[in-house]
């Protein structure tokens, strides 16, 4: 099996809407890590010069190939990357080997 592992970065308060859409998209399932924090080019300033920095969690979507654009396409829509400044990003790696999917194999062969 041909396998790409997607990470996305999103907003804690979109994390839900993005696991759904990934989920439509096809992804068979998901890690969460709650409470990361993430730092862009322009460091975000409240009054009296203290920084404001929103938790956002960290997904992460084993996929068949086949279907990777597809959910890393909805995750960036349901996600909004491209259209606000700051609310995360999502990108694909290629998995070269993998153990302890075979709960998931059927589900994963069964969307292509």
């Amino acid at each position: 099996m041909n396998l790409k592992l997607i990470i996305a970065l999103v907003n804690d308060d979109v994390t839900e809407k993005v696991l759904n859409a990934a989920r439509d998209a096809g992804a068979t399932g998901s890690t969460v890590i709650n409470n990361a924090r993430g730092e862009g080019r322009h460091r975000h300033r409240t009054f009296f010069g203290l920084e404001l920095v929103a938790q956002c969690d960290v997904l992460l979507f084993a996929v068949e190939a086949k279907l990777a654009g597809k959910v890393l396409n909805a995750i960036n829509e349901s996600g909004g990357f491209e259209t606000r400044s700051g609310s995360g990003m999502a990108f694909q790696l290629s998995v070269e080997d993998a153990r302890g999917l075979d709960g998931q194999l059927e589900a994963m062969l069964g969307n292509l």
